[in-house]
């Protein structure tokens, strides 16, 4: 069976390429997975100007959501190592898709987060929804790696004299979606904030970072800025472009015109950019 290499992306189904990761290698996974909701990408009401984002979200059908987050998990389940951790996000519709599945190969769960956003679309008969859960999982609890003061010291203060590690460390996150204006961008992204967050965390630098569901390249991209290891798959060949695009270029942003496709934003840290 080949072997993929880390330090690379793939354009291909991520649970014919996890099959090609060897048992056990893996130090964190951080995904957003399709969330099976009719999903209208270029729809303005996502705030976003449609000529500006790439074709090709890929859905997958309600009815077969289950048995879809089953094989990919089952996947990510033998990846991992015992020392490390997973982050997965969804949106509400399906939750309990993943929370089942979750169960049925033995993850456990350490925290289940809630990631509050600026903004949601508007609506006439219900509440907004405004936010995405986030399952914080691992496969050996007394294991697994985590960094309780990786962001604050221990006795660091705020203005008001409160304990910075105990607010950051609250399972809710206050953290606003970015705006690319008049940038590249696929229909959806985690923000860099919270991809960094989480890496701190729970990784080191070298630590290798998986995503199953690329999308737009966040978690490779500000993996790589921070010194981890990536790997990652992406069904859809224009967005796997766009991330390679952002790895080799060693930019955050990308003008959508080609005659101002030049790097907006240097990723410091990119030790080739």
């Amino acid at each position: 069976m080949e072997k993929l290499e880390f330090n690379n992306i793939y354009n291909m189904d991520c649970i014919e390429g996890m099959k090609k990761i060897p048992d056990g290698s893996i130090d964190l996974i951080i995904t957003d997975p399709p969330f099976a909701i009719n999903f209208g990408a270029k729809r303005s009401n996502y705030n976003r100007t449609s000529e500006k984002v790439l074709e090709g979200y890929n859905e997958i059908p309600q009815n077969d959501y289950y048995a879809f987050t089953l094989k990919w998990m089952t996947q990510a389940y033998r990846v991992l190592k015992e020392t490390g951790s997973m982050y997965v996000f969804s949106g509400w519709n399906n939750l309990k898709d993943i929370l089942v599945a979750i169960d049925e190969l033995g993850f456990i769960t350490v925290n289940h987060i809630i990631w509050k956003y600026q903004f949601g679309v508007v609506t006439k008969r219900k509440f907004v929804s405004s936010h995405y859960h986030c399952l914080f999982i691992c496969k050996n609890d007394e294991k697994r790696k985590f960094f309780p003061y990786a962001r604050y010291k221990k006795d660091e203060k705020d203005a008001d004299g409160g304990c910075l590690h105990y607010k950051d460390k609250e399972d809710v996150w206050f953290i606003n979606r970015e705006y690319w204006t008049g940038d590249k961008k696929t229909p959806t992204k985690l923000p860099m904030e919270l991809v960094k967050k989480i890496l701190m965390y729970s990784s080191e630098e070298g630590d290798v970072v998986l995503d199953p569901f690329l999308g737009s390249g966040q978690v490779a991209v500000v993996s790589k800025m921070m010194g981890r290891q990536y790997i990652g798959f992406e069904i859809v060949k224009e967005y796997y472009e766009f991330i390679k695009e952002r790895l080799e270029k060693g930019v955050y942003r990308i003008k959508s015109s080609e005659n101002e496709n030049r790097q907006i934003e240097k990723l410091g840290l990119f030790g080739d950019a």
